[in-house]
């Protein structure tokens, strides 16, 4: 980290984000800042809540961005409408999708069909317009949550209706864009609505939303030249371009190849539906909720940066250029079209004076994924052949059944919970690229998991002191898992999977102290997150149709961590501050690399890492009306130490900070109201440069890399009337070209005009 970027960063971070739980008072709950709402999810450990407060201060393209300055968290967002925005907590690579617990209003929208950047959670389910409010609970500290919240979890809660409403937004995006040759100006827009009907004197509501999203994104990648196997010379052309930052620092001779097309823009639309109704009576609770969601992603556009000595652009084949014959390929052209659908229901009801029952069922089924990709540059141009990645039917169910009661000073709760994960994914050649007619097959791979689980709390209040206990056991099975591919004779050939088990105990146990203004709190936890269909069922198969023995681990264990956080929160009045110690363990980290596997091959899959472990640091900090009325200043700075502590399988990665694990994370936001009806708003991340690579070997700042991320944000809020509202605002003001592999977004615009009843 520079200097200057060190002064920036501490200069705003003053302030935290705040959160609140549900009668604090009594239970003695620790959670970061003071809200009206109740918090969402079980607060343990470090817990946070974000509202409207926040919200204000954001430029929401989508709903993720709402979380953007949350403390020691990011989330994967490439672009406006990227459908890989992978969360990550403190110590949590960017593509450990399995080990984040995201719901929105309760029902789980985590993909656990798999675990890297393409299982990320269902974000396109909600708009930014109908967010009540954000929960974030960082690591697995309560016993009612699976495993897979080693990482922490996210509960998105959308609003309620309190009378008779609507709403309208309109937004507008723009990113002027520079990277190598390309230089462009992307933009998009989106309108969201909403109609929102509460009974005067009866028990019901109701709640009708809509948003269409249409964006280009920037180009996610490079395509290099490729040196060409014998004399002959090529086609001489111009324009390519050699990136020296592409070379590895501690890898003489590991220089790139130069760099002649940008993948296609993104070009995304987006359209998404819900209803939520609601019946609130005076001792029965229940929701129901349906979201639709439909996707297309369009890649249709490679800009070609050769040109010939006529100037017409070479997109691929033999060429001659830097004095040296190269092949280049790989600039194809592709579509993904996705229709999705998330279903629940949630009841609640007394049993007694003292006891509650509540119940959750719900399920995201992705009903179309037809991934079609054209086998060349020519192929795409020409509508000539390609192939189809057709996934479905495939999706999961969730269920949870809870009991709780107090009596006195004492709380008690117990549950079971349950899933069942299905994938079905089947490629096809095409004569033409675009359409599905004359598909003939080519392999499939198919698989499911199931996890049921039972858990039991007790919590115990005594003055200024509240002790929880906890612990969760699960049974997991792995079924019905196989993979197919075209035999010699052409017809298709199978093989399946053995089924596998396996079950875990895991206790929790938390300590809390009040007294007064201050509070401390210890957690301790143990969980497990057990293999998902992707990380199993990913081998291939033999020309005989049997299972290679080196593309696959059939023992690839659970992870299992041990993890501890400890609290200290004061509260000032006009200043709040938490400070925050964490610690995780994990025993076989599944994690994709180079190394050997179970025969002592070396490969690259999926794998246990014997051991890894981090340890943190973190202050949280939240000021209101700091100097003068009106400004409030939230934000937050962590420092992260992750290391792969013992990896037998690749022994040159012991030692060696995690990847993509920054040592420092600091977020920031501050907000003034410079009159009753304007607010302005400024917003910092920053993270300072990671490892890209498991061993250390990989650090740089260019495409390839996880580089440092220094970003400023501005933001305007005008209230015009009581009805209409504009907004404008500026990520990334000094354009700081940032990569995670992939570019984040370059300075980018938004202007927004919202209406409500």
């Amino acid at each position: 980290m520079s200097v200057s970027r060190i002064a920036l960063a501490a200069a705003l971070s003053l302030a935290a984000i705040p959160a609140h739980a549900e009668d604090t008072e009594s239970q003695l709950i620790l959670v970061v800042g003071q809200r009206d709402a109740p918090i969402s999810i079980d607060p343990r450990g470090l817990s946070v809540s974000l509202g409207h407060e926040q919200f204000d201060g954001i430029n929401a393209q989508n709903v993720e961005d709402l979380m953007k300055y949350a403390p020691d968290f990011f989330v994967r967002k490439r672009y406006a409408g990227d459908s890989n925005g992978v969360p990550g907590f403190r110590g949590t690579h960017s593509s450990q999708s399995a080990r984040a617990l995201v719901m929105v209003d309760g029902f789980v929208v985590s993909n656990f069909l798999g675990n890297s950047f393409n299982f990320a959670p269902k974000w396109g389910v909600v708009g930014p317009g109908e967010v009540e409010q954000f929960d974030i609970v960082y690591g697995p500290y309560s016993s009612r949550y699976s495993g897979n919240s080693m990482g922490g979890i996210v509960n998105i809660t959308t609003r309620a209706p309190e009378r008779t409403e609507a709403f309208a937004t309109v937004q507008g995006f723009a990113q002027p864009y520079d990277q190598y040759a390309t230089h462009d100006t992307y933009l998009g827009w989106s309108g969201e609505a909403g109609l929102g009907w509460r009974q005067k004197d009866g028990p019901w509501s109701a709640r009708l939303s809509a948003r269409h999203f249409r964006n280009d994104g920037q180009p996610m990648s490079w395509y290099g030249l490729a040196p060409a196997i014998g004399t002959a010379q090529g086609t001489p052309v111009t324009g390519a371009i050699v990136d020296a930052g592409q070379a590895i620092p501690n890898a003489p001779g590991t220089a790139s190849n130069p760099i002649f097309a940008a993948q296609s823009p993104a070009a995304i639309t987006q359209d998404q539906a819900k209803l939520r109704l609601g019946y609130d009576g005076s001792a029965v609770t229940g929701e129901a909720l349906f979201a639709y969601w439909h996707n297309v992603d369009r890649q249709e556009a490679p800009d070609c940066y050769l040109r010939n000595p006529a100037g017409d652009p070479v997109c691929e084949g033999r060429v001659t250029t830097l004095g040296t014959a190269w092949n280049a390929s790989g600039a194809r052209w592709s579509q993904t079209v996705r229709d999705e659908y998330l279903a629940g229901l949630k009841l609640a009801a007394p049993l007694s004076d003292a006891v509650t029952a509540s119940f959750n069922v719900s399920t995201y089924q992705i009903a179309r994924s037809d991934g079609f990709t054209s086998a060349s540059y020519a192929a795409g141009e020409d509508d000539g052949p390609g192939t189809l990645a057709r996934q479905g039917p495939t999706g999961w169910y969730t269920g949870d059944l809870t009991f709780e009661g107090r009596w006195g000073d004492f709380e008690l709760a117990a549950g079971a919970t349950g899933n069942l994960y299905r994938t079905d994914l089947t490629n096809y050649a095409l004569p033409n690229w675009r359409d599905d007619a004359g598909a003939t097959f080519s392999s499939q791979t198919f698989g499911k998991t199931r996890l049921l689980s039972g858990w039991a709390e007790g919590r115990y209040i005594l003055s200024q002191w509240t002790l929880t206990l906890g612990a969760r056991y699960e049974d997991w099975r792995a079924f019905d898992g196989g993979l197919g591919r075209l035999g010699t004779n052409t017809q298709p050939v199978f093989n399946t999977y053995a089924a596998r088990g396996d079950s875990a105990f895991d206790p929790k146990a938390s300590l809390e102290w009040r007294n007064g203004a201050t509070s401390v709190q210890l957690t301790l936890a143990e969980a497990t997150r057990f293999p998902t269909v992707g990380e199993l069922f990913q081998g291939s198969l033999n020309g005989d149709g049997s299972f290679n023995p080196d593309s696959f681990d059939p023992n690839l264990k659970p992870e299992r961590s041990r993890d501890a956080n400890l609290l200290v929160a004061r509260d000032f009045g006009v200043l709040k501050l938490t400070g925050s110690l964490f610690w995780q363990r994990v025993q076989d980290t599944i994690f994709s690399f180079v190394g050997f596997n179970q025969n002592g091959v070396t490969t690259s899959n999926y794998k246990n890492i014997d051991l890894t472990r981090q340890y943190g640091a973190e202050l949280i900090a939240e000021a209101r009306d700091v100097g003068l009325s009106g400004l409030d200043i939230d934000a937050n700075v962590a420092w992260i130490d992750s290391e792969t502590v013992r990896n037998d399988s690749a022994p040159s990665a012991e030692g060696v900070q995690f990847p993509r694990i920054p040592r420092w994370r600091i977020n920031a936001n501050a907000r003034y109201a410079i009159t009753a009806d304007v607010l302005a708003s400024v917003g910092m991340r920053y993270a300072s440069r990671p490892n890209t690579d498991l061993f250390g070997l990989q650090r740089g700042d260019t495409f390839g890399y996880t580089s440092e991320l220094f970003v400023l944000d501005a933001r305007v809020n005008w209230r015009a009337t009581d009805h209409f509202r504009f907004s404008a605002g500026i990520d990334n003001i000094t354009n700081n070209k940032a990569w995670v592999y992939h570019p984040y977004p370059q300075r980018s615009f938004t202007i927004e005009a919202g209406w409500t009843l």
